[in-house]
């Protein structure tokens, strides 16, 4: 980007340090030299002066949003799906039995949630054993 592309209203990168910020004032000092007043992504006002050696780290962007709406809505019902089934052990710690197909007896339930996943919890992992 060229010092001559400095325009007020043009969002620029490379300016700030936090992110892209606004031009409001731009005044020149021959021709190698601007100053710019901007306007910061957090609302505050600075200045600074820029020389021709400072035109390769600016970069003009669009005045576009910081969010957009405009994604995969596919995608990000599989991600929010994938994310709800991750975290869905902490609201419904029997998840397994009620998203199979299998109808668990309540003596098979409390065998497997209440006593072998405590053992396992407590370090004191009992041995298979077979009727």
């Amino acid at each position: 980007m060229r010092l001559e592309d400095l325009k007020p209203g043009a969002v620029v990168r490379g300016l700030d340090p936090i992110g892209p910020a606004t031009v409001a004032v731009v005044t020149a000092h021959g021709a190698e030299v601007v100053e710019v007043f901007y306007k910061r992504a957090d609302g505050r006002a600075a200045s600074e002066l820029l020389y021709r050696s400072d035109e390769d780290r600016l970069d003009l962007s669009s005045a576009g949003r910081a969010w957009a709406f405009d994604g995969d809505g596919a995608l990000f019902r599989l991600a929010a799906e994938a994310q709800r089934i991750r975290l869905a052990h902490l609201f419904d710690p029997l998840l397994a039995v009620h998203t199979s197909d299998v109808e668990p007896l309540p003596h098979q339930i409390t065998a497997v949630y209440e006593e072998m996943v405590r053992g396992v919890e407590d370090g004191k992992e009992q041995p298979a054993t077979r009727s």
